[in-house]
């Protein structure tokens, strides 16, 4: 064996682009194509605008502009814009910027002089624009390296900044933007921010009562169980009530940053709302009846906060600035007091909460020896769980490829056994039904344990106690693309938002897409995911190629499959809009409905299939 030789040759310095570049992930978290949430190319826009909302926490700039065009990202904030002299400086070296002086961004949202650097190492195109004073200064870039730099100009144009880039479609594949990601982000700026307006592809978004709208906006008032509670004070705002729904529902933020996976001030929040319950009164319930159903959104201000990660999804600080209070002290005093005075001004309220603390309660003990029968069940099936091909890494841990773990909930053995073998044994899990699963719609939490098979998915994702264990990052239905596939996958998701509705509006749950046809000839193997992608395979290779038809996922070859649970994978997130989970569960999985016959009738067609030379009959799916 070669000696391998370690000597000053063999240390290397990296300059900033390059280190952002060759390590993307520990500036903006994974990497993805757009198809969730959490996915680089948000974290990029998400930087940006950042930027933008510091300038109107300082009191400048009323607006922002958002445009999104294929793959093109614009942002126009109306601020006090980048000293001229110090343009490049601050979209290109790193730990430059105006947030190191508390003075002006004691309690910010950005980077701390990284995120912008970030963006622009990571986009193959990079254009930044300031306007200030009557002046304007523009500088091109591509992947952090200065392409034009234009002189100081006159300009008419009001004060404030514009940022182009292009993400790269060399660290970010196949990338494309859910409008629907980028709006649920654009709302969230709002309503932390209230009196801000974001012009996004030229629809306006504006709040006026901040997390009170954003309450009000995802639950309908004949689902919630009493008027929401809304409290203000200086560096903390909070919104609660409580719904029909299982589990617990929360909104929380940090200096304006979406913490998805909570953190110190959620914790504090979830153990004051138990406390000055049980104090107001003055009985001991148990914490999960109090919270059982509680939908609350929670915003702090901290100084200097520390998160514990880079992209700023979870609260790691235990105070709230070097001289401050601790996190659990600020928001346990200001909870007791303004929830304590709203409950004894509101008695009606008090009695709303009171009885659906009862009916939590009551339900909780109504499947307390069943609950026990089926984990006790499920534990000893776990050992050696014929319906589990679990992996090696978990979500729930600190490996670095805890963002990559997929659970495939396949139907049948075919199908399983393919991804079974193709599958990358570190990240990838498969669960294989039996059959079409039970249609859960308006049954009780009670047949989650009734029923075997569900008890064992339960168990598998960990989530019966909330999502802070969850297995897999990713869950992905993967059934066949025919009538008796869409009809499972519509049952698994009824299950999921009946149930554990948080795994949806996390956006831990997707739909697996898998090619309908190959096309190929001798040279070329092309998989085609729709008729249009087929027609222009056919097209691309000529000459009447051999077109394969795949009518389940059992027909694809395990080598085969292991093409499309890779790097190319190819995701539908599971997206929950306005609609509420109970409206739109009943219209689609309730009794036959007038409304749901009349959009079959409208939506069915008839098409020929040119591979088999038959008719089909296709209702196009809009859920």
């Amino acid at each position: 064996m070669a000696e391998v030789i370690y000597n000053d040759d063999s240390i290397r310095s990296l300059d900033w682009k390059e280190h952002i570049r060759l390590r993307p992930g520990m500036y903006i978290g994974k990497l993805g194509d757009g198809s969730a949430q959490d996915d680089g190319i948000y974290v990029l826009l998400k930087e940006i605008v950042d930027n933008s909302i510091d300038e109107f926490v300082m009191g400048t700039g009323k607006t922002i502009e958002i445009t999104l065009s294929e793959q093109k990202v614009n942002v126009r904030d109306y601020g006090r814009g980048i000293p001229l002299g110090k343009v490049i400086d601050c979209v290109s070296k790193i730990n430059t910027g105006g947030k190191y002086d508390s003075n002006a961004f004691q309690k910010s949202v950005g980077l701390n002089g990284v995120g912008t650097k970030a963006v622009n190492a990571l986009s193959t195109s990079f254009t930044v624009q300031s306007y200030r004073d009557g002046k304007t200064k523009k500088v091109e870039f591509s992947k952090g390296e200065i392409v034009n730099e234009n002189p100081v100009i006159d300009t008419t144009q009001r004060n404030g900044t514009a940022i182009t880039f292009y993400p790269d479609e060399s660290i970010f594949r196949n990338y494309h933007y859910i409008a629907d990601f980028v709006e649920s982000m654009v709302w969230n700026y709002v309503f932390l921010n209230t009196g801000l307006t974001i012009n996004f592809n030229n629809q306006k978004y504006f709040s006026e009562r901040g997390l009170y709208d954003l309450l009000s906006k995802f639950n309908k008032p004949e689902e919630i169980r009493y008027p929401i509670i809304h409290m203000v004070g200086p560096d903390i705002e909070i919104a609660m009530t409580h719904g029909q729904q299982y589990g617990e529902d929360y909104h929380s933020f940090v200096n304006g940053q979406h913490t998805t996976q909570g953190g110190t001030h959620q914790a504090a929040f979830r153990a004051a709302v138990v406390k000055t319950v049980r104090e107001f009164f003055k009985k001991e319930f148990e914490a999960a009846d109090v919270r059982s159903s509680i939908i609350a959104a929670i915003s702090i201000r901290v100084q200097e906060p520390v998160f514990e990660s880079q992209t700023k999804t979870k609260l790691g600080s235990q105070n709230m600035g070097p001289e401050g209070p601790s996190v659990a002290t600020f928001i346990n005093d200001f909870v007791k007091k303004e929830l304590d005075d709203y409950l004894h001004k509101n008695p009606d309220v008090a009695d709303a909460l009171l009885k659906r603390i009862m009916q939590s309660e009551r339900e909780r003990k109504d499947i307390a020896g069943i609950k026990k029968l089926a984990n006790d069940r499920a534990k000893k099936a776990s050992l050696h769980n014929k319906k589990l091909r679990d992996c090696k890494v978990h979500f729930n841990t600190t490996h670095e490829k805890r963002y990559e773990t997929t659970l495939f909930i396949t139907e049948g053995d075919s199908a399983s056994g393919s991804i079974t073998k193709s599958r990358d044994v570190d990240t990838q899990a498969v669960f294989s039904l039996k059959g079409k699963p039970l249609n859960c719609y308006e049954l009780t939490k009670k047949v989650v344990y009734e029923n075997e098979e569900f008890n064992l998915l339960q168990h598998a994702l960990n989530i019966e106690d909330g999502l802070d264990g969850l297995h897999y990052n990713n869950i992905v239905i993967a059934t066949d693309a025919d009538v008796d596939g869409m009809h499972i996958r519509l049952l698994m998701m009824t299950f999921f938002l009946q149930f554990f509705p948080d795994l949806v509006k996390a956006g831990h749950v997707y739909i697996l897409q898998t090619p309908l046809f190959r096309v190929r000839n001798k040279k070329e193997t092309i998989y085609c995911y729709s008729d249009e992608e087929r027609k222009n395979a056919i097209e691309k290779l000529g000459n009447k190629p051999e077109i394969t038809r795949f009518k389940g996922l059992g027909e694809i070859s395990p080598d085969e499959f292991g093409l499309f649970i890779g790097k190319d994978i190819r995701l539908d997130p599971v997206i929950l809009k306005d609609q509420t989970i109970k409206s739109l569960l009943e219209y689609y999985m309730g009794k036959n409905t007038p409304d749901r016959q009349q959009h079959i009738i409208r939506n069915l067609r008839i098409e020929k299939d040119e591979v088999n030379e038959e008719p089909k009959v296709i209702t196009e799916e809009v859920a």
